[in-house]
């Protein structure tokens, strides 16, 4: 896995900016009560991905945690949840 280049990280915003915008101007559509975003680090050893997490804690201004055997850091922002997630090798049903 790897992360957004420029052009789609400015996608992937514009997109969560105009569905917010579609959403309060179409009070008729169901919306969730809550979204996550997930992150995955790029393909690597246990330690290079929990070093990644460990980065993006640093940079978000969070503690990581371990949750059901994966090394996790999230950030809040109201009910939308940003969380960036190692899975180890030995979970990992990719085959890779």
């Amino acid at each position: 896995m790897t992360y957004a280049n420029s052009t789609e990280r400015e996608a992937l915003i514009s997109g969560l900016r105009s569905l917010a915008d579609y959403l309060e101007a179409s009070p008729e559509v169901p919306a969730p009560s809550y979204s996550d975003v997930f992150i995955f680090p790029p393909d690597g050893t246990d330690a290079e991905r929990r070093a990644e997490i460990d980065l993006i804690a640093a940079q978000i201004g969070e503690t990581p945690e371990n949750v059901c055997g994966h090394y996790v850091v999230t950030r809040n922002f109201g009910p939308v949840q940003y969380r960036a997630v190692a899975i180890p090798r030995d979970n990992d049903t990719s085959g890779k």
